[in-house]
């Protein structure tokens, strides 16, 4: 009996140490937006739940409109870190300087934002963004927020069309690169696939999103 306990007390430790904290913003493949909202910025990118390939996903479809999904909730980034989410584009948004403001449209972006309270001046974000001719890796000041927003090239013009590409980013890491500070929360994450500065089309497809320990 002593050593049946033995055996038993074993497995539930390594199920808990296996056990990974994972905490899920976006369930797109239960076909759920729960928490999702809505902000239009100039017309209205169409985002729906459409299954791509047996599993359920957003898209979303951008004709020369900026529209986003916004989630606010606040995210303890020293119990989990780590952004998680998967993307694929249809067509690329080319021929853009997206370091200028005629310029700032991508495909898809997902971003961070750690509101500044009643200091709104402070609020800050980073932008991983699919960019359709800036390099992969490349990091700049976004053309409208300035040092306050920074862009994160995850995806360039490199990548492929019609493929899926797995991300996972350190957000606490990246904050403190970014902006010089041990930033332990974020307060809301968002999506957007835009194309209102140059007027194009594009679609997007956005798998789960979810935060991590590792």
């Amino acid at each position: 009996m002593r050593r049946l306990f033995i055996v038993l007390l074993t497995v539930l430790v390594a199920q808990n140490l296996a056990a990974e904290p994972k905490l899920m913003l976006g369930e797109f493949s239960r076909n759920r937006l729960d928490g999702w909202e809505r902000k239009d910025f100039k017309g209205e990118t169409r985002y729906r739940l459409q299954t791509v390939d047996g599993v359920v996903v957003l898209k979303a479809d951008s004709h020369a409109a900026a529209s986003g999904l916004f989630k606010e909730q606040r995210i303890d980034l020293e119990q989990t870190p780590f952004l998680n989410w998967s993307w694929r584009i249809a067509n690329r948004l080319t021929g853009l300087n997206e370091q200028s403001k005629p310029g700032d449209d991508y495909a898809a972006r997902i971003y961070v934002v750690v509101k500044g309270g009643l200091a709104f001046w402070q609020t800050k974000a980073i932008n991983y963004v699919w960019a359709g001719s800036t390099a992969k890796d490349t990091v700049w000041p976004n053309a409208f927020g300035g040092d306050h927003a920074m862009m994160m090239a995850l995806r360039g013009p490199e990548a492929a069309l019609n493929i899926w590409y797995s991300e996972k980013r350190n957000v606490r890491a990246d904050l403190q690169k970014l902006f010089g500070e041990d930033l332990r929360a974020i307060d809301a994450v968002a999506l957007m696939t835009d194309t209102d500065n140059s007027g194009g089309h594009v679609l997007a497809y956005y798998g789960d999103i979810w935060f991590s320990k590792d």
